[in-house]
C-alpha cells in the first residue's frame, strides 16, 4: 500500500513523505472544518432542514475534495463556499423570494456551465474575463457581507427605523459571547493554533450550554437523513430571465474564486511551471466544477477550493493524498451531526466574522493608483453589503468598470467579456427595475 500510494500520488518526487502528506491534510481539515457546522446554520435560513444540508455538506466537501486528490494530484479540498452560501440564502432566496429549491437548481445549472468552460479551451480567456481590482473587490465585498450578517445574527447590529441600522444592545449573552469568541479566534490565529475557528466555536458554544443559553443535543449518532433536500432541486425554475443572471452571478464567482484559490496555493506550494502557470489546471476546474455539480444534488450551496488549503501546503502538503486525508476526515463528521445541531447562531457569527476579516484582505490586492481598476473594485465591494446582493454588486461592478474604460476613451483596454457581462447586468437592473 505504502509503494503504491509513492507511485500514485509522486509523494517522494514532490519532496515530501506519507507521514507529511497526512499531518497536512489534519491541518488542512482543522483549518476548513468550521464550514461543517457554519453552511447548514446558513442555509437553514433559507429554509433547509438543518441535518440534511450537514449531511450534504459533509458530502460535497468529501466528494469534491477526493476528486481533486486523485483526478488532479493536488493538495487542494473543497467544500461550500463562504460567501456563495450567504448569496444563496440571503439574496436568491430571502431578497429576491425564490424558493431554496430553485436556488439548487441554480446552483445546478451553473455548475453545469462551468464544467462546459472547464473542458472548452478557453481556460486563458476565464483567468482574464474578470479585471483584477473586480476580482479583489468581489472577495472584499462578500467579506464585508458576511461581517455584516455575523454582527446581525449575534445581535450587535440591529434594524433602525431613522437611520436603517443602528448598534444594538451589547450587554445581551449573544453579543457578549460573540465578541468574545470572535477575540479568541483571532487571539488563536495569532498563535498560529491549528483549528482556531473550530476551538472557538466550540468555546463559545460550551459556555452557552453551562449557563442555560443554548441547548446540547449530544456529540455523535448515526448521520441524519439527506431526504429532506436530496434531488430536491428544481431545474425548470433556474430557466427564466431573472434566474439567469442569478446563474451569471454564481458562476463568476465561483469560476474566478476557484481559479484564484489554485493559482495561490499552488504558488505556495511551488506546484506551478516556470511561467507561473499550474499544470492540470483542466483537471482541477473539472473537479471543482463537478463537486458543484454534485453539492447541488445532494442538497448544498455551490462548492469551491478553500484557501485554508495553503494551511496545509505550509505544513508540506504537496499532493492529492493531502487532499484524500481531509475527504476522508469530512466523512467522518458525518457521524457528528448532534454536536453540530448544537452550536448557536451567536458562536457561528464569531467564526462569520472572522472569515470577513481574512476575506477583506484583498483590499490589499487593489491598485489604488489604477482608477481603471480601484473604482470598480471598491464600489463592488461597497454595493455587495449595501444591497445586500451579491449578484447586485458584482453587476454595478461590471457596469462602472464597462462606463469608466468607454468614457475615458480607454475602451480597448476592457475586454470584450466584461462589456457582455455589464450589458447582461443593466438589462436586469432595467427589467427589474
Amino acid at each position: 500500500m505504502i509503494e503504491w500510494l509513492e507511485r500514485r500520488f509522486r509523494v517522494s518526487e514532490r519532496g515530501s513523505s506519507l507521514g507529511r502528506e497526512v499531518t497536512a491534510g489534519c491541518t488542512t481539515f482543522l483549518a476548513m472544518a468550521y464550514i461543517a457546522l457554519v453552511n447548514p446554520a446558513i442555509l437553514a435560513d433559507a429554509g433547509m432542514d438543518f441535518g440534511a444540508v450537514f449531511v450534504a455538506t459533509c458530502l460535497a466537501a468529501a466528494v469534491g475534495t477526493l476528486v481533486m486528490g486523485l483526478a488532479a494530484n493536488y493538495p487542494v479540498a473543497l467544500a461550500p463556499g463562504m460567501g456563495q452560501n450567504a448569496f444563496f440564502a440571503y439574496t436568491v432566496v430571502l431578497a429576491s423570494g425564490q424558493t431554496w429549491q430553485a436556488a439548487l437548481g441554480m446552483v445546478f445549472v451553473s455548475g453545469v456551465l462551468f464544467v462546459a468552460l472547464s473542458v472548452l479551451p478557453v481556460r486563458a480567456w476565464l483567468m482574464d474575463a474578470m479585471p483584477r481590482g473586480l476580482k479583489a473587490g468581489t472577495a472584499a465585498g462578500i467579506g464585508l457581507f458576511l461581517a455584516f450578517i455575523a454582527l446581525r445574527n449575534a445581535g450587535i447590529v440591529v434594524a433602525s427605523p431613522a437611520t436603517l441600522v443602528e448598534l444594538g444592545d451589547l450587554t445581551t449573552f449573544p453579543a457578549l459571547a460573540a465578541i468574545a469568541g470572535f477575540c479568541l479566534i483571532a487571539a488563536l490565529s495569532v498563535r498560529q493554533i491549528p483549528g482556531a475557528l473550530v476551538i472557538g466555536m466550540l468555546a463559545v458554544a460550551a459556555v452557552a450550554w453551562l449557563t442555560g443559553e443554548a441547548d446540547f443535543h449530544g456529540v455523535a449518532s448515526m448521520p441524519p437523513s439527506p431526504a429532506p433536500v436530496l434531488l430536491a432541486l428544481d431545474i425548470s425554475a433556474a430557466l427564466s430571465l431573472t434566474a439567469m443572471t442569478i446563474v451569471l452571478a454564481m458562476l463568476l464567482v465561483d469560476v474566478f474564486d476557484t481559479l484564484g484559490t489554485l493559482v495561490a496555493v499552488g504558488a505556495r506550494g511551488r506546484l506551478v511551471d516556470a511561467e507561473g502557470r499550474l499544470p492540470r489546471l483542466r483537471r482541477a476546474l473539472l473537479a471543482d466544477s463537478t463537486a458543484t455539480v454534485f453539492g447541488s444534488l445532494v442538497g448544498t450551496s455551490s462548492t469551491t477550493s478553500y484557501i485554508e488549503s495553503a494551511a496545509g501546503v505550509e505544513s508540506g502538503g504537496r499532493t492529492g493524498l493531502t487532499a484524500v486525508v481531509v475527504a476522508a476526515l469530512f466523512l467522518a463528521c458525518l457521524w457528528l451531526a448532534p454536536l453540530a445541531q448544537s452550536v448557536p447562531g451567536f458562536a457561528s457569527a464569531a467564526a462569520l466574522l472572522f472569515v470577513a476579516c481574512l476575506m477583506a484582505r484583498s483590499f490589499g490586492d487593489l491598485e489604488w493608483d489604477d482608477a481603471l481598476q480601484a473604482v470598480p473594485g471598491v464600489t463592488t465591494a461597497i454595493c455587495i453589503p449595501l444591497s445586500f446582493s451579491i449578484a447586485d454588486g458584482i453587476g454595478i461592478g461590471f457596469i462602472t468598470s464597462a462606463a469608466i474604460h468607454l468614457f475615458s476613451g480607454r475602451m480597448r483596454e476592457c475586454s470584450v467579456a466584461v462589456y457582455a457581462v455589464a450589458v447582461i447586468f443593466a438589462v436586469k437592473f432595467a427589467l427589474l427595475a
